[in-house]
């Protein structure tokens, strides 16, 4: 864990850290097969303060600039660049379609954005219509000024020159830590996305925070994988890794993430839990064919009490599939399954869960290597307090936090910053419950949870867990559908997202009645393990994705809203 490097700003970070890491490698890029480019952290701080230089000598001191793109280096320069003297930064989803790309940009009235080429078609045609505030087009992928768009290695190259001649407004420019910098869009899971507005406290605190509970340190080699404009991946993989002086790789896209993790000798990375449930399942499976299965749980259930370096060894295949270097995994923006966090650990694999929100930096709480609990978040971060409120029989109740990672509000939207925050507690809208040590579990989310004729709570995330250890089923969705005659009678359905392959070969059936068949008597088998008020009494089979954020959240609303079109 390391010594706490104090910051008071991102600014003040960049200063701090680069003195101490200056000659480190900040980022390792593949610029072909078997080459890459080794970038520094002198030179990473170079760049910042070039292009945050020749931003203000554009004008644009001030103002809200956007970034788009999928995650690169040059992503993460812009960020800093804005952020750290220039003016406002507003990281937008990459996965946007072309009509909500230019509503946002026209709610955030930025003036100018980076971007990579695959949207320079729409933003020129905003820019030749006036369309919003923007004027300013930079691109991260020309190596020159073209046609009115910027290049920003050429904006780089030119504010050197300006500092080199002396020009230090952006050297010398004061950041006021309590002032909004980051203007983030939720990504409206549940409703339309809102604003989230955080300074430069909010996101130290958490970096801060962070390393005091995560072992983590300049030797170490990160993986970039989630999307860098949520939060989550901002501050945990690109901030955090400038914060401790680690190296920076990306990840080619989802296929590749096990020949990334060899590659690159990667030590730490977050992925959604989705990743590390197929990698469990493809494990498994593998396992089962090779008449091997058995002999691996009986192994896995009589070192279980072994150190991990001891578990390394004995599980060394395991071990090596992931790279032969992870020394912890973060899981992140939903829950994950306890048997696979459970089957990590007993491999010497340091798997922790954490948990955050947008509006928190995000991280709230997370497991470390020594203090976990399998099926929890961990506990609260140094300088946050979590509590359980309006709490049931059975100590579950909705989870509010406080502390100085806490937004600064959402942005124009004065009512529904006061329905979050209350004398300083910000309501997180996840049910959980806190132990006796501290752990925290969350228990679903407030809205999403369906409650039944006779008072009892059925949380739909819960029995997704269940659905989705069938072989053969990719995701499911949970929701409640209401009798006609009554609708307070509510019935509980799913939705099955499956692979028809798997299934064929798994329950030697063809016909699509035979499949359904196949799928329906798993989930009889799922019913006989649940008390009779949750069994699920409707099934709905699809081969097409459910409608999710780019964090893998289900869009629950949306998706009720295209079930009730489709199937009622």
């Amino acid at each position: 864990m390391g010594d706490i490097i104090n910051i008071t700003d991102l600014k003040d970070m960049l200063k701090k850290t680069g003195e101490i890491y200056a000659d480190r490698p900040a980022y390792k890029i593949r610029e072909e097969e078997g080459k890459y480019r080794i970038i520094s952290h002198k030179e990473v701080r170079q760049m910042i303060d070039g292009l945050g230089t020749a931003l203000i000598d554009l004008g644009l001191k001030g103002k809200r600039i956007a970034v788009i793109g999928p995650n690169r280096y040059e992503w993460e320069i812009a960020y800093l660049a804005i952020t750290c003297g220039t003016g406002v930064v507003v990281p937008l989803d990459k996965s946007l379609p072309e009509n909500e790309l230019k509503r946002l940009i026209e709610r955030s009235e930025v003036e100018a954005i980076f971007y990579s080429k695959e949207y320079e078609k729409t933003l020129v045609n905003m820019v030749l219509h006036g369309i919003g505030k923007l004027k300013h087009l930079i691109s991260m992928d020309t190596s020159e000024h073209e046609k009115g768009i910027y290049s920003q290695l050429e904006l780089i190259e030119k504010g050197k020159k300006l500092i080199a001649d002396g020009n230090r407004e952006f050297l010398d420019s004061k950041i006021d830590p309590e002032k909004m910098n980051i203007m983030l869009f939720t990504s409206g899971t549940t409703s339309e996305s809102k604003v989230v507005a955080l300074c430069h406290r909010n996101l130290c605190s958490n970096l801060m925070d962070i390393g005091a509970v995560l072992d983590i340190d300049s030797s170490d080699r990160i993986l970039s994988f989630l999307p860098l404009h949520h939060v989550f991946e901002c501050t945990v993989g690109f901030l955090f890794s400038l914060y401790r002086g680690c190296q920076t790789s990306f990840c080619d896209g989802m296929r590749h993430i096990m020949d990334n993790l060899n590659e690159y000798q990667i030590t730490f990375a977050a992925f959604v839990p989705a990743i590390y449930e197929t990698a469990y399942r493809n494990i498994m499976k593998k396992l089962e064919k090779e008449g091997k299965l058995e002999k691996m749980q009986a192994l896995m259930k009589e070192h279980e009490n072994d150190s991990m370096e001891e578990k390394k060894k004995i599980f060394k295949d395991i071990y090596d599939m992931f790279g032969g270097h992870v020394k912890l995994f973060i899981s992140g923006a939903a829950a994950l399954d306890k048997n696979v966090e459970y089957a990590f650990r007993s491999w010497g694999i340091n798997l922790c869960q954490g948990y955050g929100l947008t509006e928190t930096s995000p991280v709230v709480g997370v497991e470390t290597n020594t203090e976990f609990r399998v099926g929890s978040i961990g506990k609260a971060l140094p300088h946050v307090q979590a509590k359980i409120v309006d709490a049931d029989s059975e100590g579950m109740g909705e989870l509010a936090v406080k502390g100085p990672n806490v937004m600064l509000g959402y942005f124009q939207n004065e009512e529904a910053t006061k329905e979050a925050i209350q004398d300083e507690w910000f309501y997180t809208g996840d049910l959980a419950k806190i132990d006796k040590d501290g752990y925290i579990f969350i228990c679903g989310r407030k809205k999403s949870v369906i409650v039944l004729k006779n008072g009892k709570n059925i949380f739909p995330e819960e029995m997704e867990h269940l659905v989705n250890r069938i072989e053969g089923v990719k995701e499911s969705f949970i929701f409640g559908k209401s009798n006609k005659g009554d609708k307070d009678d509510i019935k509980i359905y799913v939705k099955v997202v499956y692979d028809k392959d798997i299934v064929k070969q798994a329950y030697k059936v063809e016909t699509e009645e035979e499949i359904y068949k196949a799928i329906n008597n798993k989930i009889k088998e799922i019913n006989k393990t649940m008390p009779l008020y949750k069994s699920i009494r409707g099934l709905i089979l699809s081969q097409e994705p459910l409608i999710k954020t780019t964090t893998s959240k289900i869009k629950r609303q949306e998706e009720i809203k295209t079930i009730e079109k489709q199937y009622f």
